[in-house]
């Protein structure tokens, strides 16, 4: 009974107001944003513990990233229509990272062609289950799309594994590999936080809005201080290289970042896709954090073992 005109005496719950519930804080590009600070974060430590006590592990993590990022952008063509073959290009990816550690240069060149050699004799091989047999009204049978997917798979053997295998190639200098790969790594963050932050606070003017609306002029001269100033103190003190090596790392390194940054969004665009996967909370695939380091991983290696 006292349980009873307890009940009675109690108001009801009021109802909640969403409105005035604590919003998630997102980025600018609509992401959760201290989830992605938060795995940031976790990359980071993983890769500069690893890079200060056994820095060859670096190399692993390369050969992993490109498994995982091309299987990513695979399964994202299939879904568009494109038959890309999956099995070899995994396969021979794995190893044109793997043949730099004794070959070096040679070793990535060497199975970046055998790759692609054998996925265009693979494609010849490969049928659309998706799409019936049926020939045309004049008895000619349907088209077999063997350059658009060819093309695709080149593309895709270049732009992850290929790019991959010189971002392990950094780490082999005897001398200062971990600094070569720290070098890379803290140029391509500088550049991209010193844009997002440049971008988001002054903004208006577009550079390519048919592309990536939201990013900047604005933000690209903040990439250009941030990332430039950050690769002439790292490749001074870590690299072992002249400032001016520095300087002109740093502006490629912003090229490739903000280049990169925007084939990976013209390709999204294409396929009619927002992320290329769901990997990293509040990233979306590894792909899509991948898309400025690779083709700097190309640039850091070319410069750094070409100029003194």
């Amino acid at each position: 009974m006292a349980a009873t005109e307890a009940d009675a005496g109690s108001t009801p719950d009021e109802p909640v107001d969403a409105s005035q519930q604590p919003a998630k804080k997102t980025s600018r590009a609509g992401r959760d944003l201290p989830a992605a600070i938060a795995v940031g974060a976790s990359i980071g430590a993983v890769l500069i513990a690893t890079l200060l006590w056994v820095p060859h592990f670096w190399v692993l993590y390369s050969a992993l990233a490109a498994l995982v990022a091309s299987h990513e952008v695979v399964r994202r063509l299939r879904e568009a229509g494109y038959l890309i073959p999956v099995i070899p290009l995994l396969v021979g990816g794995q190893v044109t990272v793997w043949l730099t550690w004794p070959y070096r240069a040679v070793g990535a060149i060497a199975g970046f062609g055998g790759m692609v050699v054998i996925c265009m004799i693979w494609r010849l091989f490969m049928t659309d289950k998706r799409s019936p047999d049926s020939h045309g009204a004049d008895g000619a049978p349907p088209p077999s799309n063997y350059l658009r997917d060819v093309s695709a798979t080149v593309f895709l053997c270049a732009w992850v594994p290929l790019f991959a295998s010189f971002a392990a190639m950094l780490v082999y200098d005897p001398q200062h590999g971990p600094g070569w790969v720290f070098c890379m790594m803290i140029a391509v963050v500088c550049s991209d936080t010193g844009g997002y932050a440049v971008g988001a606070l002054i903004g208006k003017h577009p550079m390519v809005p048919r592309i990536s609306p939201k990013k900047s002029w604005e933000g690209f001269a903040g990439s250009l201080i941030c990332g430039i100033t950050a690769t002439v103190l790292t490749a001074t003190f870590l690299a072992g290289k002249e400032w001016w090596v520095g300087a002109l790392l740093g502006l490629l390194f912003v090229l490739t970042t903000t280049l990169g940054d925007l084939i990976e969004s013209q390709v999204k665009r294409d396929l009619g896709i927002k992320d290329m996967g769901r990997l990293l909370p509040g990233h979306g695939g590894l792909m899509d954090r991948l898309d400025g380091i690779l083709p700097s991983a190309v640039a850091a290696w070319t410069v750094l073992t070409l100029l003194p």
